[in-house]
């Protein structure tokens, strides 16, 4: 074919779609009755993996999009960004007696095919390179690769303006992702007020303070309830990430199915059901905060694929997607004992060194009284707000003194649900909460009473658990349910009573043998 018809043709077919596959496509079923040609393969150079990735490719049976990433030596990289590798065009007869030609082969399963390498470059900007395969040693002469070097220019164009709608339609896809996430997060904001900072909090307050402007790891420890999550904010919003992504992840929610696709994504096709890529927590945290509450709760080899992140700031998407670098603080926190945890073989040893950098220990709402007076204002505040209940009433005296020799077992999030409860329950005159309190956890004179005796925390959960199934029947999810009652997800809270040995369902038996409630007095 005269070399001008063959421009003509083969331009108008590359810039025949903005769909980088369906252009090859067309392409590859119009020059393999020029030239030799089994297979035509678009790769992009990605210096900051040190590596080249396939995105596109056409053979006898069609076009497709592919994601394929090939490390490079450190040689060839040199070469590459030289300009001494390939300046033009370079044609391979000979893969197995070429660097570049043996690692290429192999990685595509194409061994014992010759190609040629087209360079793609815009006003000097290195774009990518096309690959145009035949089966069989010295399948390409120079007289080949001069004229498909005619299609330089256009292929270049085509591809640049493909590979940009194809960003486009992805970043599109991500606004919409986040947009979604985003709004989902609004509906839970529990606000960035601190109550307490300069009170019961001013120690954890400082602690906070030495940190905020710091990337390292921070390790947030206290019992349930006791405000992890507001500190964890408190950490973000003061800190220069302020303005970027603030991501929660509750580890004990997440069904151990999911969890890999959750914090780290997947890529179309990578299990049933995956029918497009999705970014996972980690990727959305990019350039901000995550926050990964009851770490505690992840499974072993959940917590090797943590370290690994913490080790690297890189993660990959579940199904082979290549390493994505990411620039994100972890805040970890928990209520169990991680030390014992790893003494016992259920948390790993080196993933507790990790996180455990800069520890701040949370204290229990019974262990800092002087909160409690601001926090229940700031509650029946906001409960009010939220319940458009006007006016907003005022509290007794003497039901604030209730609210101070109250224990606090579930901490502030008890506090927070006494305060919703009554507030619903509410009709005139001063506020009161003795119908919300249990007798059994108050305190006379600032100290437990005297018959009352210290039990371990995990009998003191048990009991409160217990106690929350006892007024829902049993109940766990909805409206009317116990994690409803507790201020936790349905899913955590079924985690925590497989855990501690207590039964499911409405009808519950009786307590295990190899388990005593402790008395009615006792408290954790």
């Amino acid at each position: 074919m005269d070399a001008n018809l063959f421009f003509k043709k083969a331009t108008l077919l590359i810039c025949s779609s903005l769909d980088v596959d369906v252009a090859l496509w067309r392409l590859f079923q119009f020059i393999r009755d020029q030239l030799p040609a089994d297979a035509i393969y678009l790769n992009i150079y990605e210096p900051s993996t040190s590596s080249i990735r396939y995105v596109a490719m056409a053979d006898h049976h069609g076009g497709k999009k592919i994601e394929k990433s090939i490390p490079l030596p450190d040689s060839l990289i040199h070469a590459i960004e030289s300009g001494e590798r390939l300046q033009n065009y370079l044609v391979i007869n000979e893969p197995e007696k070429d660097s570049m030609g043996r690692i290429i082969t192999a990685e595509l399963n194409l061994e014992n095919h010759s190609f040629i390498a087209l360079r793609l470059f815009i006003e000097k900007q290195r774009l990518g390179v096309i690959d145009l395969f035949a089966k069989g040693r010295n399948r390409f002469t120079r007289r080949h690769a001069d004229r498909l070097s005619q299609l330089r220019e256009p292929f270049a164009i085509a591809m640049a303006n493909a590979l940009k709608h194809q960003q486009l339609i992805e970043l599109k896809e991500q606004l919409l992702s986040d947009n979604r996430y985003l709004n989902s997060e609004l509906l839970q904001q529990s606000g960035n007020e601190v109550v307490g900072s300069d009170m019961g909090l001013k120690e954890v307050m400082s602690k906070v303070g030495q940190i905020t402007h710091l990337k390292n790891t921070v390790l947030l420890l206290g019992e349930t309830g006791t405000g992890k999550e507001v500190i964890a904010n408190a950490i973000h919003r003061l800190s220069p990430r302020c303005n970027e992504p603030f991501i929660k992840v509750n580890c004990g929610a997440i069904p151990e199915d999911l969890i890999d696709s959750e914090l780290f994504g997947h890529e179309k096709g990578a299990f049933t059901g995956a029918i497009g890529k999705k970014r996972g927590r980690f990727e959305r945290a990019h350039g901000g905060t995550i926050f990964l509450d009851e770490i505690g709760e992840l499974p072993p080899w959940a917590q090797v694929r943590l370290l690994r992140v913490l080790q690297t700031q890189e993660i990959e998407r579940v199904g082979g997607s290549p390493p994505i670098k990411l620039d994100i603080r972890v805040i970890a926190a928990t209520h169990r004992d991680l030390q014992q945890m790893v003494a016992e073989g259920k948390f790993r040893q080196d993933l507790w060194f990790r996180i455990n950098m800069f520890p701040i220990t949370i204290p229990p709402l019974r262990q800092r009284p002087q909160d409690i007076g601001p926090l229940t204002h700031f509650f029946i505040r906001k409960k009010s707000e939220m319940l458009g209940i006007q006016p907003i009433p005022q509290v007794a005296p003497e039901a604030l003194e209730g609210l101070v020799r109250h224990t606090w077992p579930g901490n502030v999030r008890e506090l927070e649900n006494v305060i919703e409860s009554s507030l619903i329950q509410h009709r005139q005159g001063p506020l009161r909460f003795q119908r919300q309190l249990n007798p059994s956890t108050v305190v006379a004179g600032g100290l437990l009473q005297q018959h009352a005796q210290v039990t371990t925390l995990d009998d003191a959960m048990r009991l409160h658990i217990d106690r929350a199934l006892s007024l829902t029947d049993g109940k766990i999810s909805g409206r009317d349910g116990a994690a409803t009652l507790l201020g936790l997800h349905p899913n955590t809270l079924r985690n925590r009573m497989a855990k501690l040995n207590i039964e499911f369902g409405r009808k519950r038996g009786k307590t295990p043998p190899n388990r005593q409630h402790p008395a009615s007095g006792q408290v954790g």
